[in-house]
């Protein structure tokens, strides 16, 4: 299947950044105190290590302090050689004068030294202050990039979580949030965000949650939405956007604004339509629409052209658009559970209705197909846009067009070269017979004798 998510490379990496309370059965205090004690211990094991390296320093800078005064002694003593070789009588002078440097030289380096000590001294009774206080405000965590309570008592989230201001996934799943906070907008680096198996309905999330402009997975599957969130349509980021096992009943056509979406997951709600705007999703990798209400999907779901993985299963659908054998690259295609067969076939021939074309219409197909000339200053905006929306006749023998009064008709074509499916032809007139385009006929055996053949010998639909 296609489920591929950004998390999966972290989960498998070592978690020497992750800090888990999963499993603890904690309510939002006892996490509380939790996420403090883990900050707290993260300070003092800073604090430690930080007193290390500056013994580590002070240990280095008085070997190298030693070596030079050594240098200085030998140099010192090569040149009261040198003064006896040229005859100078200057010894005592030189003597006391060595004598005196040195001296001065050592009480000079054990102040210093006194110094140094008392400033260290001083530096980590202000460090421990320092530090302390941190303890006392809590401070921040700057190690933990994923943290996982899962499986808690939580209704709410503890304002200890805005410490882990360097937080990339965080997992929430399996508790009992009703709403989540807007302590949650202060994780500006969080990637990945698990809210599945909560009690979260449609105002339980954070207004603002498009702040967090670094999300790309969102799984918020298993909550009471009746609806997509609709600070969602605004995370122009997401890229793993799950809201399956819901009750959602309408997705706006508002959707289009997530571009970078790779997989969407609606499976589980009370769909009964889709907008005509998933088609413009077209980095779309997987989509699934399983168990919900749907009798058709949209005619531009053939414009997914990125798609793999389509889940239709447990619906309503007694037809396919006919755009989708142009779906080659799909890798994986479900449609069991739905009345893909004969008898569900004829009933929904029975409810298509044809509707008359209006005289806006037929004037339309005349300037269309008799190629009257005009140009966009001769006719309102409206007219020009609708003039532009014709569609051609699926029949390839019919040169006609049509722009919202046609004719839909079902029929079997082969797919995959394996199975017959059911598609929604659209038809100029009902005097219009349908033949198969020829864009997806490349690999059908199917002859003009076929399209009278009892539905009874047409080849399995695809249920898998």
């Amino acid at each position: 299947m296609y489920y591929s998510s950004e998390s999966s490379d972290s989960e498998n990496a070592a978690d020497t950044s992750s800090l888990d309370y999963s499993y603890l059965m904690l309510d939002a205090d006892s996490l509380g105190v939790h996420l403090r004690n883990s900050v707290r211990e993260q300070h003092i094991q800073r604090r430690k290590s930080n007193a290390g390296e500056k013994n580590d320093k002070k240990r280095a800078s008085e070997k190298n302090e030693n070596k030079r005064s050594s240098y200085a002694q030998r140099d010192e003593g090569h040149a009261g050689v040198k003064n006896e070789d040229l005859g100078v009588s200057v010894e005592p002078a030189v003597v006391g004068s060595t004598a005196g440097d040195n001296n001065g030289s050592s009480y000079a380096r054990r102040d210093e030294e006194h110094g140094g000590v008392k400033s260290e001294d001083l530096g980590v009774s202000l460090g421990s202050t320092a530090g302390d206080n941190d303890d006392r405000d809590g401070g921040h965590d700057t190690i933990t990039k994923r943290l996982l309570l899962q499986h808690n008592m939580l209704l709410t989230l503890p304002f200890e979580i805005v410490k882990f201001s360097q937080l990339k996934s965080l997992d929430l799943s399996n508790n009992n949030l009703t709403h989540v906070n807007d302590f949650l907008l202060h994780l500006p680096m969080l990637q990945t965000l698990y809210l599945q198996s909560n009690n979260l309905a449609d105002d339980g999330l954070p207004k603002d949650l498009s702040v967090l402009s670094s999300l790309r997975e969102l799984n918020l599957s298993g909550n009471k939405f009746s609806r997509v969130p609709p600070q969602l349509y605004e995370m122009v980021s997401l890229r793993y956007l799950y809201l399956g096992s819901n009750e959602i009943t309408e997705v706006l056509p508002d959707i289009k604004a997530l571009q970078n979406l790779q997989v969407l997951h609606l499976g589980g709600n009370r769909l009964e339509t889709v907008p005509d705007e998933l088609g413009e999703l077209h980095q779309l990798g997987a989509l699934i629409l399983c168990d919900n209400q749907l009798r058709r999907l949209p005619r531009v779901i053939s414009n997914l052209t990125r798609l793999r993985s389509l889940l239709l299963h447990k619906n309503n659908l007694c037809c396919l658009p006919v755009g989708i054998v142009k779906l080659r690259g799909l890798m994986e295609l479900s449609l069991r559970d739905n009345p893909l067969v004969t008898r569900f076939v004829n009933s929904c021939a029975r409810e298509i209705m044809y509707n008359p074309p209006t005289l806006l219409e037929l004037a339309a197909r005349v300037i269309k197909l008799k190629k009257v000339p005009y140009t966009t200053l001769d006719l309102p905006q409206t007219l020009n846009a609708y003039l532009s929306n014709g569609q051609r006749c699926v029949n390839a023998r019919c040169k006609g067009l049509y722009f919202t009064s046609c004719v839909e008709h079902i029929k079997f074509v082969d797919f995959c070269g394996m199975y017959r499916v059911p598609l929604m032809h659209y038809l100029c007139s009902s005097r219009c017979s349908s033949k198969t385009p020829d864009y997806y006929r490349a690999q059908s055996s199917e002859s003009e004798s076929e399209e009278d053949e009892p539905l009874a010998r047409m080849k399995r639909v695809l249920l898998g």
